[in-house]
């Protein structure tokens, strides 16, 4: 059912200084900010041969990054994200299986302009996965 790995997220307490990071350290090709109001975050895409970082800092005090941050001071890996064919299709499956979509189940528009789902991460070894449709 899962594609291919499509970005792993990492929260960050300073996004200038982690693209910065990625760009000069590691030679990789960062894309300028992005705000996302929608989502309360301002991201930067890491470009990588076989997939991408996604490098997310809060936007307003009530992104759900700032709390992450709150717990990890110096920020981490913050999920997983796996492409899907059909996200309803995946979504009705997973939770037939047992698995727990967050928030009202029905897909929203990622940072990617792609319907994207959010699980629990209790469900899946303590990692928040999130699946996006191709």
């Amino acid at each position: 059912m899962i594609g291919r790995l499509n970005h792993i997220a990492i929260a960050v307490p300073d996004l200038e200084k982690a693209a910065e990071l990625y760009r000069t350290v590691m030679g990789a090709k960062v894309s300028a900010p992005k705000a996302q109001p929608a989502h309360g975050v301002t991201v930067v895409f890491v470009e990588l041969p076989n997939t991408k970082i996604e490098l997310l800092h809060p936007l307003g005090e009530k992104s759900p990054i700032a709390n992450f941050l709150t717990r990890n001071a110096d920020g981490g890996i913050h999920h997983v994200c796996y492409e899907v064919e059909d996200i309803y299709a995946a979504r009705d499956k997973l939770k037939a299986g047992g698995a727990r979509v967050l928030g009202d189940g029905e897909p929203k528009i990622g940072a990617h302009d792609k319907p994207v789902l959010f699980l629990h991460p209790k469900d899946f070894t303590g990692t928040l996965i999130e699946l996006e449709q191709v």
